[in-house]
């Protein structure tokens, strides 16, 4: 049984923004493409600046969720010890 007791919390933070950005992104398209159809209140520029603003909120979202997690996940793990993992294979 292998224990995590530890996250370094910029490495979560900087994880956490990259995958925030992606789902933005993600988001962002979704939402552009929504604008282009007349029934959705949303203007086509609103719907374009969506594809940039999204990724960025989520980014910056992202970094700091991750950011506190971590550091919330060590102070936690200090105390009451981390999460055990069991790996199954060859060891290298």
């Amino acid at each position: 049984m292998v224990v995590l007791k530890r996250l370094g919390v910029m490495s979560v933070a900087r994880i956490q923004a990259i995958i925030g950005a992606v789902i933005g992104l993600f988001y962002g398209v979704i939402n552009a493409l929504c604008s282009l159809f007349p029934a959705c209140q949303l203007t086509v520029v609103a719907g374009v600046l969506s594809i940039f603003i999204f990724p960025i909120f989520f980014a910056i979202s992202g970094f700091i969720g991750g950011a506190i997690g971590a550091y919330l996940y060590n102070l936690v793990a200090k105390r009451f010890g981390g999460i055990e993992f069991e790996f199954h294979g060859e060891r290298r």
